[in-house]
């Protein structure tokens, strides 16, 4: 299970980068557009801007409200195993210190 939250938090990542880059390309477009054009048009082509500025920041909202809810969850899951399993936990802690430290000695 702990293989799979990885995985949906980096496909989330890379949808909300593909939809921020996807926002931002278009946004700058349409003010290139903007800035050669006069009048009614340039103001709907600022206007179009914006919203795509907007949208990008909307999804960024709801990914990072997404990835906050994955890592509540960890949070409750890691809490959970220890909680039933507190010696496997002293354990692996006691083992991943050794091994910092080990790392850490070297430089």
């Amino acid at each position: 299970m702990a293989s799979r939250k990885p995985i949906a938090t980096q496909s989330a990542s890379d949808a909300l980068i593909e939809d921020l880059k996807s926002s931002l390309d278009q946004a700058e477009r349409l003010l290139h557009e903007a800035a050669q054009a006069t009048g009614e048009k340039a103001n709907d082509l600022r206007a179009r801007a914006l919203q795509a500025l907007d949208q990008g920041r909307a999804t960024l909202s709801e990914t990072q409200e997404s990835l906050l809810q994955q890592g509540r969850k960890v949070v409750q899951d890691t809490d959970e195993y220890v909680q039933s399993n507190p010696w496997k936990a002293v354990g692996i802690a006691g083992v991943a210190g050794l091994l910092l430290g080990a790392l850490l000695s070297r430089r």
